[in-house]
């Protein structure tokens, strides 16, 4: 037997087994579930942006016991199994990639994108489910990487700007907005005029091609680094902290970040 298949069987029925044997996952609902689901989608998103491929390897396992998780509940409803719930994904992709399974000649990458949004368009709408190209953006996702998403599927029907230039003028309008905000000293105005600068910012990114979520993250953890070394030097010194002026900590911080920009 394909080993690949031993091991999914394997899974399968281990959690036959949880579900049975184990009071904790017996307990468990897809309501109970749906939490731990959002955290281990986010420790896979760490592993990723730290291209650490051993803990990338865990988190997908977690991420699979998860899905079959769900899959086994929804099978004790009597709604659906794993089998429905991989039969119906394999149907969609043969369904959206027309290019590989029909006649539809698709040149380039950005074609195949704007062919998939066209036809999950058209599904969504049979069902009743859609009425706009928008209506797709999970309401939950966090707001940077939804902005990022709202802008991509406004590209797929041709929203879009033509040129990275242009997307620039606009963060530096934006900008220029929310320093004559900020001169007003209008709370509400500087809050909106804050979350343009962002979502032009976020449009920016996607144009020269960042993903922005994953390029502040990697700032975080740059930042943390550079931090916890300083207290780490300041501790070295027997000073501390909070007796110290901020032009010592910058002098401290100027001396991390030179140290850190050697190693790399």
């Amino acid at each position: 037997m394909n080993p690949k298949l031993t091991a999914f069987q394997r899974i399968l029925e281990i959690m036959n087994d949880l579900r049975e044997k184990c009071p904790w996952d017996r307990e468990q609902t897809m309501d109970s579930l749906r939490v731990l689901t959002i955290e281990e989608t986010y420790e896979l998103a760490e592993a990723i942006t730290k291209k650490d491929l051993p803990n990338i390897k865990e988190e997908l396992g977690d991420i699979l016991l998860h899905i079959v998780f769900y899959a086994k509940i929804g099978e004790e409803k009597g709604a659906f199994d794993i089998a429905d719930v991989i039969n119906e994904l394999c149907e969609k992709l043969i369904r959206r990639h027309p290019h590989v399974y029909g006649d539809l000649n698709l040149k380039d990458s950005e074609a195949v994108k704007k062919s998939w949004e066209a036809i999950k368009l058209k599904e969504k709408e049979g069902k009743g489910q859609r009425q706009s190209v928008l209506d797709g953006v999970p309401k939950s996702l966090p707001a940077l990487p939804k902005s990022l998403r709202i802008q991509q599927k406004a590209k797929k029907v041709g929203f879009d700007w033509d040129t990275v230039e242009q997307v620039w003028d606009k963060v530096e309008e934006e900008m220029q907005e929310l320093q004559e905000a900020v001169a007003s000293q209008n709370q509400d105005a500087i809050e909106d005029e804050y979350g343009d600068v962002l979502f032009a910012l976020s449009n920016y990114a996607r144009f020269i091609k960042i993903d922005p979520e994953g390029a502040l993250e990697r700032t975080n953890q740059k930042f943390i680094n550079r931090f916890q070394r300083l207290e780490a030097i300041v501790k070295e010194r027997n000073q501390d902290l909070s007796n110290m002026t901020l032009a010592e900590m910058d002098e401290i911080w100027n001396e991390v970040k030179k140290e850190q920009e050697t190693k790399d």
